[in-house]
C-alpha cells in the first residue's frame, strides 16, 4: 500500500490547543497514519492514503478553514 504526503493550508490556528484539536482531528480520519500540525506555516502535513476532502472536513467540523 502506498502512503501519500498531504498538505493542507489551514486558517484560524492560533495556540497550541488549536494545533491539538486539528491533529486530533485530522487522526480520526480512516486512513491517516500520522498528522502534525506547523502552527508558524498554518499547514498539516498528513500521512496515510486519506480522502482530501474527509480530511478537510475534519478541519473544517474541528472549528478552523481547510484550503
Amino acid at each position: 500500500m502506498k502512503v501519500s504526503h498531504i498538505v493542507l493550508k489551514i486558517e484560524g490556528m492560533s495556540c497550541g490547543h488549536c494545533k491539538m484539536a486539528v491533529e486530533k482531528a485530522l487522526q480520526a480520519v480512516p486512513g491517516v497514519v500520522s498528522a502534525s500540525v506547523d502552527l508558524e506555516r498554518k499547514e498539516a502535513l498528513v500521512e496515510g492514503n486519506a480522502d482530501r476532502d474527509a480530511l478537510a472536513k475534519a478541519v473544517e467540523d474541528a472549528g478552523f478553514d481547510c484550503e
